[in-house]
């Protein structure tokens, strides 16, 4: 029981540190939380990508990708356009007249919000950078009879982290409940998808080819 904590802790704090800095995929499921669509499908969908692309990194896949600087430009491109494009939706939600509560507004289908959580997650080459590379190369170092044991730590750390913010979020639910408040939401969603959008397409220019 002693030789697997460890790694298991190990993975589990460095997972945690990673995952909890404010980014697009976190207010993505924070605002499905608050609206209480589809949460748990969303918060199983987000632990078990993150435990594949950390098993992918843990593989050896991780220094693959980091030798072929092409596939991250892709990657940052359609990152680009899926954030630029989302923070116009927020923007325009929030300038709309009709705006939303927790009684209106249009229920998001189950496919289609798996598709915005899969965007958000594999979109994102800051994604790669974390959880392929960095978080790889730390479970890699691991004996390989406990890399198992590291990944099992870094994706519960995953699950609750994003159970915590599905859930939690209808705790907020009182304040949520003035369509002011999702016009401010709406606003910092807005700004900080495109403010992603612009820092990744400004490290894309600026990264020799």
């Amino acid at each position: 029981m002693t030789s697997i904590l460890p790694p298991f802790l190990n993975g589990f704090a460095l997972s945690a540190a990673l995952i909890m800095a404010i980014g697009a995929q976190n207010l993505f499921v924070l605002r499905q939380g608050l609206r209480r669509e589809h949460v748990g499908a969303i918060v199983l969908f987000c632990g078990c990508a993150d435990a594949l692309l950390i098993t992918t990194g843990v593989s050896g896949v991780g220094a693959f990708l980091s030798a072929v600087p092409q596939l991250k430009l892709v990657l940052t491109l359609g990152g680009v356009a899926f954030l630029g494009w989302y923070g116009v939706q927020a923007l325009q939600r929030m300038a709309s007249s009709a705006s939303m509560t927790f009684e209106t507004g249009a229920a998001v289908p189950l496919g289609r919000a798996i598709a915005a959580t899969a965007a958000f997650t594999f979109l994102n080459p800051h994604v790669y950078l974390d959880t392929v590379l960095l978080m790889g190369a730390a479970g890699a170092a691991q004996p390989a009879a406990l890399r198992p044991i590291f990944v099992a730590g870094a994706a519960s750390a995953s699950i609750a982290w994003f159970a915590a913010l599905g859930y939690g979020a209808r705790m907020l639910q009182p304040v949520f409940a003035k369509p002011q408040a999702w016009r401010v939401l709406d606003a910092v969603v807005g700004a900080i998808m495109l403010t992603l959008a612009a820092s990744l397409l400004l490290g894309a220019l600026e990264t020799p080819t």
